[in-house]
């Protein structure tokens, strides 16, 4: 098998009596039999290269003792130096307590790892960001997940980074966590999994609402699962312009409203108690009321296949647009989804047509806000974001199973960086002044260069290339386990 796994080409290589759902499982078992040998096999995906190099002996007394005395004082007399003098100005940690990954829960701290160093490969690669990754033990003595535990270790780490990158922490703490560091941290203290899911979530709708024909603010909206992701999704829907009275929510109890005394009476759920007070107010008692004739569903809940019903897509109105984010296995197959008549199916992985996954924002928008050197990221630089993902896309075209930007199109995330440091100086939030151009040359050259540093290494055999075996391997693997 050739190393680059073509989508066609795994298609094709899974026996030809398969059903649809038996070739969508197949390659969900494929790749995550693949990515543990793969992950075995380079001992995980980050390394530390240096950034600067040995000319002669002295040079090593140039970067410690006892030049770098000077750095040190000088960042001492000025904090703000350290943005220029070290690379904290273009440094992210990804903190994490590991207690909601992907859909696969509570995970103990160090089962986050592969998830943290994935975020810090992204990073590095589509944004030209360096990133660490973080794992970190919030149980208090009564063995409880703590936020406050979180709060503490990130007040304490933030001087040593530019930007501090929140995920997978379960609710309600990550509400507590988020707002709390946003206001206490001077670096921006960002959420990928709330409010990078939003940007990009809320990128999609809006080019498949114009594919649809249809305007945010008339579009009738269903939101399954009320967790980080679709809460905060949900608030930049409304900050953009949806109509509250026609937005619905769902937790696993039913339908948020303004009659859910049992989100009212528990304090650490005020996130939902806001979106409880001002939408739905026709109440709807379950899923299939609330999907007839609605325009919109997205879904961030259980993973499926079946947590979405054939029967409330087709029971959506005309050219409706589904989102099953989900992860590993997103609430419907999209072939599925697709056969009861949905006009626009989007997914959160990227073997399917139309990845909605905030690896297309978070490098782009941290580089901008790293960039302007921004004390904070506010929705508004979010939901600049977002439009700048959606109007990339719209400018090099859209359909209805491309409708947005994708991580192979490295042009998007310098863009971004541009449009959100722009925002952030507009908002007052930043440290630094300069013109869009500036910005977008400078983050086109940083992301350029970490990608040509990784092809060096690879070229130079530095990164080794996996056997093809393991590929076959993992492919042999999947189809034994769904023909058994």
């Amino acid at each position: 098998m050739d190393l680059d796994i073509s989508l066609k080409d795994l298609a094709k290589a899974f026996p030809a009596e398969f059903t649809p759902d038996q070739r969508a499982k197949a390659q969900t078992i494929f790749l995550k039999r693949l990515s543990l040998a793969a992950h075995e096999f380079f001992g995980g995906k980050m390394q530390t290269v240096p950034m600067c190099g040995l000319w002669g002996f002295n040079w090593f007394n140039v970067w410690y003792t006892p030049g770098v005395s000077a750095v040190s004082t000088g960042i001492r007399d000025d904090n703000d130096r350290s943005f220029a003098l070290s690379n904290r100005g273009n440094l992210v940690a990804i903190v994490s307590d590991s207690t909601r990954v992907l859909g696969d829960g509570d995970c103990t701290p160090p089962g986050g790892l592969g998830v943290m160093e994935g975020k810090a490969f992204l990073m590095k690669y589509l944004g030209g960001v360096d990133a660490v990754a973080l794992c970190i033990d919030s149980r208090g003595p009564d063995g409880k997940n703590n936020p406050a535990k979180i709060i503490d270790f990130v007040k304490m780490v933030q001087h040593s980074f530019g930007a501090v990158n929140l995920e997978d922490i379960s609710q309600p703490n990550c509400f507590k966590v988020l707002d709390e560091l946003r206001d206490a941290c001077d670096i921006p203290v960002w959420h990928d999994d709330a409010q990078g899911t939003a940007c990009v979530t809320l990128a999609g709708l809006l080019n498949s609402l114009k594919l649809a024909g249809k305007k945010l603010g008339d579009a009738r909206i269903v939101l399954l699962g009320a967790g980080a992701s679709n809460t905060t999704i949900a608030r930049l829907i409304l900050a953009d312009g949806g109509d509250p009275d026609r937005l619905t929510l769902f937790d696993t109890k039913g339908s948020l409203h303004a009659g859910r005394k049992d989100i009212e009476a528990d304090p650490r759920n005020y996130r939902k108690w806001e979106l409880c007070a001002k939408t739905n107010p026709k109440r709807y008692a379950n899923e299939a009321e609330a999907l007839k004739g609605a325009d919109v569903l997205i879904a961030l809940s259980t993973p499926g296949p079946d947590t979405v019903k054939r029967e409330w897509v087709r029971a959506m109105g005309p050219k409706a647009i589904v989102f099953c984010c989900a992860n590993p296995v997103p609430e419907i197959w999209p072939h599925a989804a697709k056969e009861e008549g949905a006009f626009i199916v989007a997914t959160g992985r990227g073997d399917f047509p139309n990845q909605v996954n905030n690896s297309v924002c978070f490098p782009g928008l941290l580089k901008g806000a790293l960039l302007a050197r921004a004390r904070k990221v506010t929705d508004g630089m979010a939901i600049r974001c977002a439009h700048s993902i959606a109007d990339f896309a719209e400018r090099r075209g859209i359909s209805p199973d491309d409708i947005t930007a994708r991580m192979d199109e490295s042009e998007v995330f310098a863009i971004q960086a541009a449009d959100v440091a722009m925002k952030a100086i507009e908002e007052g939030v930043a440290r630094v002044r300069m013109n869009w151009q500036e910005a977008y040359e400078k983050a086109k050259a940083d992301i350029a260069a970490s990608r040509a540093l990784t092809e060096d290494l690879m070229r130079l055999g530095h990164i080794k290339e996996p056997p093809e075996s393991m590929l076959r391997e993992a492919l042999d693997y999947a189809v034994a386990q769904c023909r058994g």
